[in-house]
């Protein structure tokens, strides 16, 4: 199937981060804001999970959310996802099933820390899902402008710069 194949099969929207997006699921139950940490405000479902592509013309920009993020691959080419701890460490992960070359089916982003994510390959895309616990919520979603990013840290200028949309 094409990018768009699966865009209209799968009713996918454009998401602000980039690449497009449907939510499958959210948990009925919630967890009281009394039981979360403070940076979260109001309820939150238990879980929510989402479908993602990327095209190699749209990337995920930059980002962060207050719940780990469990990332899982299922067709298209790989997706490289970029981190930046909070104390400011890259690293990055290849998220695919060619294990032979380290590629890994599923990976767990840590709460707090910004990412973006990409596909390398030309006229290419990565079909994937999210899943987020405790449930996603806008409220966690932080975008930042470039400057503000870099301003946070200066030694990542260069790839920031690349996967930032403003």
């Amino acid at each position: 199937m094409t990018a768009k194949q699966l865009i209209n099969k799968f009713d996918l929207t454009e998401h602000p981060e980039g690449g497009y997006y449907k939510e499958t699921y959210r948990s009925i139950g919630e967890i009281n804001n009394e039981n979360l940490p403070d940076e979260f405000t109001g309820n939150r479902n238990y879980g929510t999970a989402i479908y993602f592509l990327l095209t190699s013309e749209k990337f995920s920009a930059f980002h962060k959310i207050n719940q780990d993020e469990i990332w899982h691959f299922y067709k298209g080419s790989h997706l490289k996802l970029h981190m930046i701890s909070p104390d400011g460490n890259y690293s990055f992960v290849l998220i695919g099933n060619n294990f032979e070359v380290n590629e890994i089916p599923q990976f767990v982003v840590p709460a707090g820390y910004w990412f973006a994510a990409e596909v390398t390959g030309d006229y290419s895309y990565s079909f994937t899902g999210c899943t987020v616990a405790p449930g996603f919520d806008f409220n966690d979603f932080v975008l930042p402008k470039r400057e503000e990013l870099i301003e946070l840290f200066p030694e990542h200028k260069k790839i920031i710069t690349r996967l930032t949309h403003h």
